[in-house]
């Protein structure tokens, strides 16, 4: 027991978990469905993703077989997925995989998915902020309405201050801090409207298809070329493995790249303890979405690249110069607006994921108990929520971060490891938990989960890597001068026993 309770591998139990959701300051409104889980879902999965990465990558990484590597980043996730909805569904509990870490491998692990998670979620926050601000002021100029350059963001010249970015950003915290619910409502109507244009894009395009356009579906391998230094992938650098584009392997490649269209579904995790019925909705919510989405993904890519000549995309906006391309810029128009219209739930659902993972380890004690109190009207995690949405609000208004997007993905990866090793440990020290939702075929599911993870991890640039390990020693840092001491876990502050070390 001394180990378990004075070293950075001690765990708590799932019961202990559980318990301190019960707790009148530190506990959240159940207020969530099945249903509001999988809009959820949906609403920050697709994004421009769909609407950017299917043309960037049919030209440049793998022609007409891009819908191919939708599905092959969509089964990394489902995976993934599989893993998430055990834990989520045995831990009903916020903080997603930071939770489900400290329920089975220990605290240390879990304090740095944590802290991973919290630049995972504040980064794709504000680069998502950015790219709405991009989207509407494009349409506001079509509209003849201008914002003066020193308050369009430093990545437009003369610009300084990207005044949209922040304003969206603050509304959405104000909207996170009323309710929960009222952040699904908002989001299933900005969601039907986001899918109703990808389905728009879908049904039209289907009629400006041209069959030789899928010839050859997998065009002939290529060299990838640049790529040298921290630029290179670092499986390059390591084994010297050099990634190609087109071809069977280009797929793979291109895989690595459109697992950044799907990056959320995770999220949908860090709200179970706001969910009704936790067992049974949040395997329904994570799967649900993840397959609608991987279905819309494959059908627009398949879609796109019978339209125009993958060789023809364009990078910035394919799917709109496509439409053009066949006759109809009206279409252009449509897309834009639904992408800006789409992109608020993104950031809004992203904002929710990390206040959610920065309130749970607050409310164990690795962060300062003050951010764990909510409140007593809404019963939402609303100091924290304030905090971080005002803190990325003037990172997304005064900073050019595009050059970061990479570290969401890696992020994103690093978590599904953690989560899939979780769930073979928790499986061998807690057999006797009751689980609604079991992953299949376990250890083979998660063992290929994180070797396929970190196949993509290793795809992405050393640069990206060497980033994503200052903050990761940063996170060491910090846990050791604060965490470690003021975990509840460590001073046994309202413990109950764990059954996994009774006896021992």
């Amino acid at each position: 027991m001394s180990r378990n309770l004075n070293g950075p591998f001690r765990t708590k139990s799932v019961e202990q978990s559980i318990l301190d959701t019960e707790e009148p300051e530190h506990a959240l409104k159940k207020s969530l469905s099945s249903w509001d889980l999988t809009v959820f879902g949906v609403g920050v999965i697709i994004g421009t993703g769909i609407f950017v990465l299917t043309g960037k990558v049919a030209k440049e990484t793998a022609g007409p077989s891009t819908a191919l590597a939708f599905v092959a980043a969509g089964i990394v996730c489902a995976l993934a997925a599989l893993c998430y909805a055990e834990f989520a569904s045995t831990v009903p509990v916020a903080g997603s995989a930071y939770t489900f870490s400290y329920a089975s491998i220990g605290e240390l692990p879990a304090w740095i998915i944590g802290w991973d998670l919290v630049l995972e979620f504040a980064l794709g926050t504000a680069v998502v902020a950015v790219g709405w601000s991009g989207y509407v002021r494009s349409l506001m100029d079509n509209a003849g309405l201008h914002l003066p350059a020193s308050l369009q963001g430093p990545d437009v010249p003369g610009g300084h201050f990207d005044l949209l970015a922040f304003v969206l950003v603050l509304v959405l915290t104000v909207i996170l801090v009323v309710g929960v619910k009222l952040s699904a409502r908002i989001t299933a109507v900005v969601v039907a409207i986001k899918v109703t244009v990808v389905l728009i894009v879908i049904i039209a395009g289907l009629f400006f298809i041209t069959k030789s356009n899928y010839t050859p579906f997998i065009p002939p391998a290529e060299p990838q070329t640049g790529g040298s230094g921290l630029d290179a992938p670092l499986v390059q650098l390591l084994f010297g493995y050099e990634p190609t584009n087109f071809g069977v392997m280009g797929i793979f490649t291109a895989a690595s790249v459109v697992f950044f269209a799907f990056i959320g579904f995770d999220v949908v995790a860090t709200a179970a303890e706001e969910t009704k019925l936790p067992q049974r909705d949040m395997p329904r919510g994570i799967l649900g979405s993840l397959i609608i989405c991987t279905v819309l993904y494959v059908a627009v890519s398949i879609v796109v690249t019978g339209m125009q000549n993958y060789k023809e995309l364009s990078v910035s906006a394919p799917l709109a110069d496509a439409f053009k391309s066949a006759g109809h810029p009206v279409f252009g128009g449509i897309i834009s607006f639904g992408a800006a219209v789409g992109l608020t739930t993104v950031c809004m659902i992203l904002l929710l994921g990390q206040t959610r993972v920065f309130f749970a380890m607050s409310r164990d004690g690795l962060l300062p108990r003050f951010f764990s109190r909510t409140h007593p009207k809404f019963r939402t995690p609303y100091r924290p929520t304030i905090l971080l949405g005002v803190v990325i609000a003037i990172v997304a208004g005064f900073t050019s971060i595009n050059e970061l997007a990479t570290l969401v993905n890696i992020g994103t990866l690093f978590a599904f490891v953690v989560v899939a090793l979780g769930v073979m440990v928790l499986r061998r020290t807690r057999p006797d938990l009751h689980r609604s939702f079991r992953t299949p075929w376990v250890p083979f599911v998660p063992i290929v989960s994180i070797a396929a993870s970190v196949w993509l991890m290793l795809n992405l640039p050393a640069e990206t890597w060497l980033r994503f390990g200052i903050w990761m020693v940063l996170g060491f840092v910090v846990y050791f001068l604060y965490g470690k001491q003021h975990s509840r876990l460590g001073r046994g502050e309202g413990m109950t026993p764990n059954p996994a070390r009774e006896g021992r």
